[in-house]
């Protein structure tokens, strides 16, 4: 049985109702997706953190449904977390990272006096576009024409690389779910690579490939594209054509 401070989000309304009913009380969002598996043990961890932190507000919002909520927050995988002091960002925790979660929670729902917020904003909730996953400052640095080297590499590691969000076991966002379905479907050898997992990697790509977004599917070294385009191409028989 769900706590009382543990709520499903049906609307935008209600979740903006509900975020906004008492600024000095901390909260838990929970965003999930039911296809993702890790999201089912998060889910049950969050519940158990709803009854032992009865005066934090959970509210658990399905991110696909709730589109806008979700990148209001800029959810780009799921399970993610957010911790908030009514508008106030205290702090992201991304995965399915249990210790680190209940760690964070225990820390912010100790009083007032939790450590200096990551940002802050005045603007309602679905508005809070600015807020923004902070960069490892200790990431150690490569040079652009390393890096470049690296992306190649990884780019013609085989003849198909999928660079997705999450794994084709443990998908972490609904494309990158789909395309590794598709691909599997259509009995297509792939290797995979998680960008979530470098940053680098992630923006670099971008760049390279001048391809905004994730999954991106390629084939002998060079982009296909994202989703839409290998779906049309499988449909077609031209990605085979191309594999070949």
């Amino acid at each position: 049985m769900a706590s009382s401070n543990s709520h499903q989000i049906e609307s935008t309304p209600q979740f903006q109702e509900l975020l906004s009913a008492d600024l000095n009380r901390v909260s838990l969002l929970n965003f999930w997706a039911p296809w993702a598996e890790p999201c089912v043990q998060m889910n049950e961890v969050v519940e158990e953190l709803a009854k032992k932190y009865p005066a934090v507000l959970v509210l658990n919002v399905e991110a696909e449904t709730h589109s806008e909520i979700a990148e209001s927050f800029d959810v780009e995988a799921v399970p993610l977390f957010v911790i908030l002091r009514g508008h106030t960002l205290l702090e992201r925790v991304s995965g399915a990272d249990a210790p680190t979660l209940t760690k964070a929670l225990a820390k912010h729902s100790a009083g007032p006096a939790a450590p200096k917020p990551l940002s802050q904003t005045t603007q309602a909730p679905t508005s809070a576009s600015d807020i923004s996953i902070m960069a490892d400052a200790n990431e150690k640095q490569e040079t652009p024409e390393e890096l470049e080297k690296r992306m190649q590499g990884l780019m013609n590691q085989s003849k198909v690389v999928l660079f997705m969000k999450g794994n084709p076991e443990a998908p972490r966002c609904g494309f990158s779910r789909k395309i590794s379905a598709l691909l599997k479907d259509n009995n297509i050898e792939f290797t995979h690579f998680d960008i979530l997992n470098d940053e680098a990697v992630r923006q670099g790509l971008k760049k390279l490939n001048d391809w905004p977004t994730f999954p991106q599917l390629i084939v002998k070294g060079e982009l296909v594209g994202g989703l839409d385009i290998v779906q049309e191409m499988v449909d077609t028989g031209e990605l085979k054509e191309a594999i070949a």
